[in-house]
């Protein structure tokens, strides 16, 4: 799995034209998963989530969590973050999990990371063709794969 987490002033989706999820400040993470992911993979990355210190402490230090500030967390499957560009211009896909395989984890990643925050997080729809606007607080972006674990 590989993730991007932007930390947000505010964040949202609309699909269709109405807003589906709309957040607060937090986080916007965009989840992408391959073929070989599993529920490990999800644990790993719902406990760094949750305990990645990010937020500005009293002496304007990165030092509070998601947690410490009472954040909110919006989830946007994104299975463009396994584009090979290897070869040519135009990326592949390949691997990136099928629906099969992608729908149940990225549901039970949301599932976990919500359990683990002790409130919903936003979702997006998978497979759906999203607009999805934020205010970058920082800016704040990092990244995060399990199968790369730095």
């Amino acid at each position: 799995m590989r993730i991007v987490i932007q930390r947000v002033a505010h964040a949202s989706v609309t699909i269709e034209g109405e807003v589906k999820s709309a957040i607060k400040q937090g986080y916007l993470v965009l989840l992408g998963i391959e073929e070989s992911d599993t529920t490990e993979d999800i644990d790993w990355l719902v406990r760094k989530v949750i305990g990645l210190r990010v937020f500005d402490d009293e002496n304007h230090v990165m030092n509070r969590s998601i947690i410490d500030i009472n954040g909110e967390i919006l989830v946007i499957s994104q299975f463009t973050l396994f584009a090979s560009y290897k070869k040519g211009n135009r990326p592949s896909w390949l691997r990136a999990a099928k629906h099969e395989i992608s729908i149940p984890l990225y549901e039970e990643f949301c599932k976990k990371l919500s359990e683990a925050l002790g409130k919903p997080v936003g979702t997006g729809e998978f497979g759906a063709d999203m607009k999805v606007e934020l205010l970058n607080d920082g800016p704040v972006t990092i990244m995060m794969d399990t199968h790369n674990k730095e």
